[in-house]
C-alpha cells in the first residue's frame, strides 16, 4: 500500500516531507504532552492544598474567677503561624454543661470566651483553629480540636444540698430567696448565701438573712443596682463540724421571676341594662404599665369565667338583665413582652355590684 505524504514546515523554515507513520507518532506525543501538563497542574494543586496545615490553639483551659459560674474559656494562638501573617485567623469554640445534649458554638478571633455554666454539673469545652478561603487557595483548613474540662471540688453527698430554693423579685423591687435544709444534715449545719452578677466586682455574701431557731433559711437582698436582664448567679454553701456539706449553684435572670402588687381601685359600673364597665389602677412601682398582663375572674350570679388584657379597663356584657349580683377581682403579671416568665401577683379584692330586687 503506498503512504501519502504531507508537508509540513520544518524549524529552520524549510518544508519537511512526512509520512503517515511519522505523523501518528508526533499526534501521540502531543496528546501524552497534553495528558502530563494537565497531571502536573492538578498534582500541584492537591499538593500545594495538602501542604496547608495549621496547629492546634496552645493552652486552652476553663478558668474560674469565682463569679459562681460565670467561666473564661481562655487560649493562646497555634504555633507555626508564620506563614498566615497576613491572615485572619479564626477559632471555633464549641462548650457545654457535661451531659447536655447540644453544643453551644462559638466563631472568635478573640483569644477569650465568657459565659455562665451551671456549676452543680462539669464543663467540657473544645477548640480549633480555622484558616480562611482566603488564605488556602480556597478551601477552609481546620486544625485538631484541643479540649478542656472543669469541675468544682466535689464535697458533700447530695442529700446535704439544701432543698426547695426559692426565689421572687417582688415588684421588680425587692429580691427575697428561701430555701429548706438538706436531708439528714446534722443540728449543727448552717448555710450561707453568696450572689454575682456582671457588674459587681467580685461575688457578695447575703448581708441579711431570714433565721428560724438561728439557722439561715432565707436571704432579703439589697437594692440591686442595674441588675435587669442579664443572668444572676447564686451559690449556697453550708458549714459543719460533722460533715462535709454539697453547695447548690443557680442560675435566672430577675426579670423572670417578677411579682407584682396586685390591683387596686377596682370599680364596677353598670352602664345599662347589658353593658358593664370593669376599671382598676395599675400596681404602684417601678413595673411599665405596657410590662403587665390582666388576669380578670367575673362572677354573674353563680356563673364564673376568666379571660385576660393587656388593658386595665374592659367592657363586658352581661348574660342576663335578671342578675342580681356582679362581682370581679384581678391580678398581674409581667407580660411577654418585658420577660420570658413572670409570677402572678395575689389576687387583689373583690368589687361587687348588687341588683333591685
Amino acid at each position: 500500500m503506498k503512504l501519502k505524504c504531507y508537508i509540513f514546515p520544518s524549524y529552520s523554515g524549510n518544508f519537511k516531507v512526512l509520512n503517515l507513520g511519522e505523523m501518528a507518532f508526533i499526534h501521540l506525543d502531543t496528546r501524552c504532552l497534553y495528558i502530563l501538563l494537565i497531571c502536573t497542574a492538578f498534582g500541584s494543586t492537591l499538593s500545594s492544598n495538602a501542604e496547608i496545615k495549621v496547629n492546634p490553639p496552645q493552652d486552652f483551659e476553663i478558668v474560674d474567677p469565682g463569679y459562681l459560674g460565670y467561666l473564661c474559656l481562655q487560649w493562646q494562638p497555634p504555633l507555626s503561624l508564620d506563614n498566615f501573617k497576613e491572615c485572619t485567623v479564626e477559632y471555633v469554640l464549641k462548650y457545654r454543661n457535661i451531659d447536655n445534649e447540644n453544643w453551644k458554638t462559638i466563631i472568635t478571633r478573640n483569644l477569650h470566651y465568657k459565659d455562665g455554666f451551671d456549676l452543680n454539673k462539669g464543663v467540657e469545652a473544645k477548640i480549633h483553629t480555622l484558616l480562611p478561603v482566603q488564605c488556602t487557595n480556597g478551601s477552609e483548613v481546620q486544625s485538631a480540636w484541643s479540649e478542656a474540662t472543669y469541675w468544682t471540688s466535689p464535697q458533700g453527698n447530695l442529700e446535704t444540698k439544701i432543698q426547695d430554693m426559692d426565689c421572687v423579685y417582688y415588684n421588680w423591687q425587692y429580691l427575697f430567696c428561701s430555701w429548706k435544709p438538706g436531708m439528714g444534715v446534722h443540728f449543727d449545719t448552717n448555710y450561707n448565701l453568696f450572689y454575682w452578677y456582671e457588674g459587681l466586682e467580685h461575688a457578695l455574701q447575703c448581708a441579711d438573712y431570714v433565721m428560724v431557731n438561728g439557722k439561715n433559711i432565707g436571704c432579703r437582698f439589697p437594692y440591686l443596682k442595674s441588675s435587669d436582664y442579664k443572668d444572676f448567679y447564686i451559690c449556697v454553701n453550708g458549714s459543719s463540724e460533722l460533715q462535709s456539706i454539697r453547695p447548690s449553684y443557680f442560675i435566672f435572670q430577675l426579670q423572670n421571676i417578677v411579682k407584682p402588687l396586685p390591683p387596686d381601685f377596682l370599680s364596677l359600673t353598670v352602664k345599662n341594662s347589658e353593658e358593664i364597665n370593669l376599671k382598676w389602677s395599675v400596681p404602684e412601682g417601678p413595673i411599665p404599665a405596657n410590662c403587665l398582663i390582666y388576669e380578670i375572674e367575673f362572677t354573674e350570679d353563680d356563673t364564673t369565667w376568666v379571660t385576660t388584657t393587656v388593658e386595665n379597663e374592659v367592657y363586658i356584657t352581661r348574660t342576663s338583665n335578671e342578675s342580681q349580683q356582679l362581682c370581679f377581682l384581678v391580678r398581674s403579671k409581667v407580660n411577654i413582652y418585658c420577660s420570658d416568665d413572670g409570677i402572678w401577683s395575689e389576687w387583689s379584692d373583690k368589687q361587687c355590684w348588687k341588683g333591685r330586687r
